[in-house]
């Protein structure tokens, strides 16, 4: 029986970008989810809408399906002086609230003695997503 709106689903995934393992729990729980209600990556939910309860399957999901492709105006130059106090490096993820009280998150991708180049883009913009992906329990 594929997988219909509102069902409880267990699954095991792994994900891959570009060949390098990013996550896996194939040797781990599964994790539970409600299906249709947004809980998963919508172009990982279309993907699976078709599987049965012990079926495995290997999907890509591209960038546009998944985090956007990547958008070269999401950085920003800002002073270093605005970061005092702060072990700036390469690959640091920074949060911080705008002025609506939302969270926000950049990646820091170039220190220099003056400035902070930062990065507003999600981690995997611009990656397909390769997954193979375990249905244990459709409920």
């Amino acid at each position: 029986m594929a997988i219909e709106k509102n069902q409880v689903v267990k699954l095991q995934y792994e994900l891959k970008v570009n060949d390098n393992l990013i996550e896996s729990n194939l040797d781990a729980d599964p994790i539970e989810f409600v299906f249709g209600k947004g809980e998963l990556l919508e172009g990982l939910e279309e993907r699976i809408a078709s599987m049965n309860e012990g079926e495995t399957r290997e999907l890509t999901v591209p960038a546009i399906e998944a985090y956007g492709e990547y958008d070269k105006t999401l950085t920003e130059v800002i002073p270093a002086s605005d970061f005092e106090g702060i072990d700036l490096e390469i690959g640091l993820v920074l949060e911080a609230d705008d002025e609506d009280g939302n969270t926000f998150k950049a990646t820091v991708i170039e220190v220099d003695k003056e400035n902070v180049t930062v990065d507003y883009n999600h981690p995997m913009a611009g990656a397909d997503l390769d997954f193979k992906v375990v249905i244990n329990k459709i409920v």
